[in-house]
């Protein structure tokens, strides 16, 4: 398997896909069209090289999905959901343009203040309840005479299990089964071309439904990557210092988890295998077999900003004629 650095999310009926400075969103619409956006991708934090550097790109990157992955959410519920309704269209139909070009400007800020509002509300109550909350909820241990070390160990129990507990339970949702279909599609995208073959349903059907770049998989390292750094606060001898200290350690670990997960999507070391298969077990819960129809539209956000076909040429040898009616 030859990296591709594409990269996407499953969305609201559709797929986002990233490639270098171009993101894709395809949406299956209620009349069973597939609606297709293509935008720039601009760093949120400008283009100092300090953004990249070892560590500092990972908490970069992470914010970054975070910010993009709720904007493409938000756009393919509007997209998914039902066509604007007659009453606003009505309305619509008596604004001047200056008036719709006003309405749509004031509409557009809205839609940016509520998107950072939304991923830093996701930020607090990640860092909360993966984070925080395990180790409030393991000094209670002290009470029985736990040791820091013990009520370290235990922490790292309650934050596996509480993760664990919410993936298990988020993937018996109706509406989430359906988005794993498409995260199961967009893996099998990557995976087929990332593998030398061609970028058919077909082709696309067969090829495996998890990949070492997941951000399940990214996840998954988060909890193990802080389970290790909390050991250094065993020593702290305040309740409170520890605590915060965990709270300062979280773009630590997002960054180390960055790292590793990148390099281990770039080798085939038996290391990097051994440390993507509990990543892979977990995507067992967020990705399901997608239907044809599905794979259809992680396709069209594929070939939106990736040209497979010159990548399997390149890395591959492989030689695939655009179909009639293609672009070359």
């Amino acid at each position: 398997m030859k990296p591709s650095n594409i990269g996407g999310q499953a969305v609201m009926e559709g797929i986002m896909m990233r490639h270098k400075d171009k993101y894709s969103i395809a949406v299956r619409r209620p009349d069973k069209e597939i609606e297709l956006k293509v935008e720039d991708y601009k760093c949120i934090f400008g283009n100092a090289k300090f953004w990249r550097l070892p560590i500092i790109r990972g908490v970069v990157s992470f914010v970054e999905s975070l910010v993009v992955g709720t904007k493409c959410l938000m756009y393919s519920a509007e997209i998914a959901g039902d066509e604007e309704d007659e009453e606003e269209a009505a309305k619509n139909a008596k604004l001047s343009e200056e008036e719709l070009t006003a309405k749509k400007e004031k509409e557009d800020k809205q839609f940016k203040w509520l998107l950072y509002v939304t991923v830093a509300i996701s930020i607090v109550i990640s860092v909360a309840a993966f984070m925080l909350l395990p180790y409030a909820l393991a000094s209670l241990c002290r009470k029985a005479g736990a040791t820091e070390f013990v009520v370290t160990i235990v922490e790292a129990f309650v934050k596996m299990g509480l993760f664990m507990g919410y993936m298990l339970l988020i993937s018996r949702m109706k509406d989430i089964q359906r988005t794993f279909m498409y995260h199961g599609a967009e893996h099998k995208c990557i995976n087929c071309v990332e593998n030398g073959l061609p970028l058919t349903v077909e082709n696309v059907m067969r090829s495996s439904r998890q990949h070492r770049r997941c951000g399940t998989s990214f996840l998954f390292l988060v909890m193990l990557v802080s389970i290790f750094l909390h050991f250094i606060f065993v020593l702290v001898p305040s309740y409170w210092m520890r605590l915060f200290g965990r709270l300062l350690m979280v773009p630590i670990v997002a960054g180390v988890s960055f790292e590793m997960i990148q390099w281990a999507g770039r080798t085939d070391s038996k290391l990097a295998c051994l440390l993507s298969k509990p990543g892979l077990a977990m995507q067992k819960f967020t990705t399901i077999e997608p239907t044809a129809d599905m794979v259809e539209v992680a396709i069209k956000a594929v070939e939106a900003v990736f040209d497979w076909r010159a990548y399997l040429k390149e890395e591959f040898g492989v030689e695939v004629p655009a179909e009639a009616g293609e672009n070359p």
